[in-house]
């Protein structure tokens, strides 16, 4: 194999990130709207640090995005009952609609990139990227070898 299996994965969900994106833009949404939504819509009620982590970017990042997206009318801030320096996100009912536009899209940019793919293939595939994530999710334990100290001066 001339490419690495992890070259392959990543350059095709960066191809597949770019179709998406140009679709999205039809809709008007940007890459960093969409996967807040994205995000907020599998973890609703999570703070700002959260969403951050769940996107790994940093957390004023994700302030500056929420910000546009509340002054869109998607996302509201909502505070938290048990602390009151600390908001929760939540979608707003106008949210809704465009998420469902954005999953139609995604099914078209899906049904696009595996054309030629048998369902059984798709299947197959699908059980082993879900090995492949949760190998990679795996936290690192210390290495058995000891790793050697710097050279004294």
């Amino acid at each position: 194999m001339t490419e690495s299996l992890a070259f392959l994965i990543g350059d095709s969900a960066r191809l597949m990130r770019r179709k998406f994106d140009a679709r999205a833009r039809g809709i008007g949404v940007s890459r960093a709207q969409w996967q807040v939504l994205f995000a907020l819509s599998r973890n609703e009620g999570t703070n700002q640090a959260g969403l951050a982590e769940a996107l790994d970017v940093e957390t004023i990042t994700v302030g500056r995005m929420v910000d546009r997206l509340e002054e869109a009318g998607l996302v509201e801030r909502r505070a938290d009952p048990a602390d009151r320096r600390a908001w929760r996100l939540h979608l707003t009912p106008r949210a809704h609609p465009v998420l469902e536009e954005l999953r139609v899209v995604a099914a078209g940019v899906m049904d696009d990139v595996l054309t030629g793919i048998s369902a059984a293939e798709q299947e197959q595939l699908a059980v082993m990227l879900t090995r492949i994530r949760a190998n990679a999710q795996r936290r690192d334990e210390p290495s058995a070898t000891p790793v050697p100290a710097a050279r004294a001066r």
